[in-house]
């Protein structure tokens, strides 16, 4: 049995969990953010905007594909413990767990440890909106959204594609994803021009977010939220961000979402949940055994279906 998959996937999440994103470590999203960068500067004007930015969604996810497609694959005929390496270290780029949770944990305790100000601009460092009228209250609650959302986006859903796809889904996920962070902006510059990006990313994820959400509630033992999940999370007006939203506003028993700014512009988010109460470091705690349980019930999910499939296939 070639278990390959299997130990290529736990390494790389142990990695994560271990390294994080090491500053002295170059890293391969950073690479798909300067081709991007690059190429939004040289196709984002008149005329055809909309169907520049469709090739240059086509050109980029197809290439982070078909490179370590081919890469690994020429790199098996000449070695396979060096092709193993590299598909763990490619696979390693794509997950952020340990570092969503480093985030998201700086924000609380700068927010406790030097104030109301100090705390606004570390959260400025991990989330689009406008915090610089934030409250602590919001700004909490800001940091577990962004802990929920961003579980999907950095840790299930390119397991989920590595699942289906292997080394190549997972790295043409992350730059589908890297892509509507970029220039999936509903603003006068991207507008046109990154529509095609939303809306792919918007497919991508559509069903990793609800399983994300649905990991999220039985790894706290909270199937009896999934009616509130279902409920809640179409309030959103993402497609996908408001399920895993929903499941940690159930399992936290608060409220999320409501006004928040944007580049200037008041975007009237609907709440998710009604239980208006105080979020302290206690939730956070939660929220963090959250993110990694589900992590890891998903790769305990992904070895039991590996096995049973390749036992069925003897």
């Amino acid at each position: 049995m070639d278990i390959a998959p299997i130990y290529i996937l736990l390494i790389a999440f142990i990695l994560d969990s271990l390294l994080g994103d090491p500053r002295w470590m170059p890293h391969l999203i950073v690479l798909f953010g300067k081709a991007i960068s690059k190429g939004e500067k040289f196709l984002n004007n008149d005329p055809y905007r909309s169907l520049k930015g469709s090739l240059l969604v086509v050109v980029l996810v197809t290439a982070s594909y078909v490179t370590p497609y081919f890469l690994l694959g020429w790199l098996s005929g000449l070695n396979l413990i060096v092709a193993d390496i590299c598909a763990v270290v490619l696979l390693f780029y794509c997950l952020a767990n340990r570092t969503l949770i480093k985030e998201g944990k700086a924000v609380f305790y700068t927010l406790n440890d030097a104030g109301l100000e100090a705390g606004r601009k570390r959260l400025s460092w991990i989330v689009g909106r406008d915090t610089s009228k934030l409250n602590e209250q919001q700004i909490r609650t800001a940091t577990l959204e962004t802990l929920s959302e961003n579980l999907s986006d950095g840790v299930i859903a390119p397991l989920f594609y590595y699942f289906i796809l292997g080394v190549p889904g997972a790295l043409a996920y992350k730059m589908i994803n890297t892509l509507d962070s970029m220039i999936g902006y509903k603003s006068d510059r991207y507008q046109s021009f990154g529509m095609f990006a939303a809306k792919l990313d918007d497919v991508a994820n559509y069903i990793p977010a609800r399983v994300t959400a649905i990991l999220m509630l039985v790894v706290t033992v909270k199937l009896k939220g999934l009616s509130f999940l279902f409920r809640e999370g179409k309030k959103h007006a993402s497609p996908n961000a408001g399920y895993p939203e929903a499941a940690l506003a159930y399992i936290l028993n608060c409220q999320f979402g409501g006004p928040n700014e944007y580049q200037g512009k008041l975007v009237n988010k609907p709440y998710i949940g009604s239980k208006q109460r105080l979020l302290t470091d206690r939730d956070l705690k939660t929220a963090v055994y959250v993110n990694w349980a589900s992590g890891v019930l998903f790769i305990l999910g992904y070895c039991i279906i590996f096995y049973l499939m390749y036992d069925t296939l003897l």
